[in-house]
């Protein structure tokens, strides 16, 4: 059956980074705890009426989280009339979906410190990106979950700030790697390292307690060859493709060529959204004052 097909690949995806992290190099990899504040966050939302009292309680314990609430409030995405000054009026002005959203991506970028390299400089910004096309990307797509297109584009490569912060080395692996041709970035990771950040992505999402389709997600951005199997409507497929997508607006955007793995499952990924050439580019114009903003 497609469903039990699904549920095996995830439940599959879970076991063997559970069993990645009991033997093998995941063992020496240091993955920086869940904040409290994000998990009390997760689990509010979680719920099928959130607090919105709690959300709200979560918001002001952290100045820094409070005044970034408070700057997108009153960004030109979402400022009317008179600017927002209490955390009352930004949730009020920003909805809770795009609330737990920026405080989600305000706490994974204090617990995820990214080393100080000309390679990840940008990190965290491309990632608030990513994660801002795939909330574009899920409200034009019918039965496709914002929270977890947002969840899924903001950890898709946070194996790669992981692995730089805890793994000697790696950092060079990054050089060489955006350098061969011979072979896939993954690759050359698994070359140097014995996994990769795909792998190492996937384990911070389970251990932070992520949606099961986002960890088996990032965890299997790279295992593209899946997108030209059309035997069922899967819900990590689906992610993997808005990914890929999302990726390819966002380089658009900074004037970049397109991806290796653009070039390859570019049509694949169409294909799997049942998207076309047209769409993608009035797509593209509507996304631009999204991505202008950030």
């Amino acid at each position: 059956m497609p469903a039990a097909t699904e549920l095996d690949r995830t439940d599959s995806v879970l076991r063997e980074l559970d069993g990645a992290r009991r033997s093998g190099p995941l063992q020496h990899i240091v993955i920086p705890p869940c904040p409290e504040l994000l998990a009390r966050l997760q689990a509010v939302m979680a719920e099928r009426e959130p607090d919105l009292n709690e959300v709200a309680r979560i918001a002001t314990s952290d100045v820094a989280m409070s005044a970034a609430l408070l700057k997108q409030a009153n960004s030109p995405l979402f400022a009317a009339g008179q600017p927002s000054q209490t955390i009352g009026q930004a949730m009020n002005r920003l909805g809770l979906d795009e609330t737990a959203r920026i405080m989600t991506g305000f706490l994974a970028q204090r617990a995820i410190k990214v080393p100080n390299s000309p390679y990840l400089q940008r990190f965290w910004e491309r990632s608030a990106k990513r994660a801002a096309a795939m909330t574009f990307l899920a409200a034009r797509m019918p039965g496709v979950s914002a929270d977890l297109a947002h969840t899924y584009g903001l950890f898709c490569h946070v194996g790669i700030a992981v692995m730089a912060q805890s793994v000697k080395g790696y950092l060079g692996t990054m050089v060489e790697a955006g350098a061969r041709i011979d072979r896939s970035f993954v690759a050359t990771e698994n070359a140097n390292h014995r996994t990769d950040h795909a792998v190492v992505g996937g384990l911070v999402a389970r251990l932070w307690r992520l949606a099961p389709p986002v960890v088996a997600g990032v965890r299997l951005h790279h295992d593209l060859d899946t997108l030209k199997e059309r035997g069922s409507e899967s819900e990590v497929n689906t992610l993997i493709a808005m990914g890929l997508v999302a990726e390819f607006f966002m380089r658009r955007h900074e004037g970049l060529d397109a991806d290796i793995d653009w070039l390859r499952h570019g049509r694949h990924a169409l294909e799997w959204l049942h998207l076309d050439e047209g769409e993608l580019a009035a797509w593209e114009d509507e996304l631009r004052e999204t991505l202008d903003a950030l």
